[in-house]
């Protein structure tokens, strides 16, 4: 008998998360531990954006420290050895062959995937294929994807989609104080998800909040990955709900234990 894997978004945050102790890192170690192991993790990072859908077809994809200067020594040191899988990324693009979808080797981890990765299988052992955003897209067509991709945790592959439900980067840097609308977006992501309302999270942007708290799309569209991933009757099951000024670092997942 197969084993259905999950679908999971899951804020990132910070690249420091990957070698500090934080509830955020533990939240992921121990969701990680509440099923069985997939045999492979397709990731979607708000970190590669591309013209076009493109898929990681590495065998052996580099670590990338995709951060500037300002952080400690330690970070840049992670390496996060995990093989990529051919064979699954070749079958990615049959799948997504209505978006154009093309493989690439150009690209390897990202500090998005492997900056939660490391936590959650931190021996590296599990097969990891990242699949892009495309620019061109909008909200609908990125869900599109998301579905076609779906049928892959079937064959016990964790959709794995990483961003921040609410980031604002200049805000964290400006203020020390959690502003209503951290709370007020992020409660509408997650309870619509519960509640199985997609329709509502691909219209975000008409929200009056959605300016402030989701103002680089490329951390948020990750979210669509999570939702379009979902089988008919799961409900969302939210975790590590933690906020910081401008940001947001919760997650949520389908196909978990309740």
């Amino acid at each position: 008998m197969s084993t259905k894997a999950p679908a999971l978004f899951v804020g990132h945050g910070s690249p420091m998360n990957a070698i500090e102790d934080t509830p955020s890192s533990r939240g992921w170690a121990e969701v990680a531990a509440s099923f069985p192991r997939p045999r492979a993790i397709v990731a979607i990072s708000a970190h590669w954006v591309t013209e076009g859908v493109r898929v990681m077809s590495n065998a052996q994809p580099k670590t990338i420290h995709d951060f500037g200067r300002g952080f400690p020594q330690a970070l840049f040191d992670v390496q996060y050895p995990a093989p990529g899988d051919p064979a699954l990324a070749g079958e990615i693009v049959r799948l997504l062959t209505p978006f154009g979808a093309e493989l690439d080797d150009s690209w390897g981890l990202d500090h998005g995937a492997w900056s939660v990765l490391v936590h959650m299988y931190p021996r590296a052992d599990v097969p990891v294929v990242q699949v892009s955003l495309d620019v061109r897209r909008g909200p609908e067509q990125h869900y599109a994807i998301a579905k076609a991709l779906a049928p892959l945790r079937d064959a016990n592959v964790l959709i794995l989609a990483l961003g921040n439900i609410v980031h604002n980067l200049p805000a964290f840097f400006r203020t020390r104080e959690l502003l209503p609308w951290v709370r007020s977006f992020d409660d509408f992501v997650t309870n619509a998800a519960e509640l199985g309302e997609d329709a509502a999270v691909l219209k975000y942007a008409t929200r009056p909040d959605a300016s402030e708290a989701a103002p680089d799309w490329e951390h948020f569209f990750p979210v669509f990955y999570a939702l379009g991933a979902r089988n008919d009757g799961e409900r969302a099951t939210v975790f590590n709900q933690h906020y910081q000024p401008g940001i947001s670092m919760t997650a949520f997942g389908y196909g978990l234990a309740a």
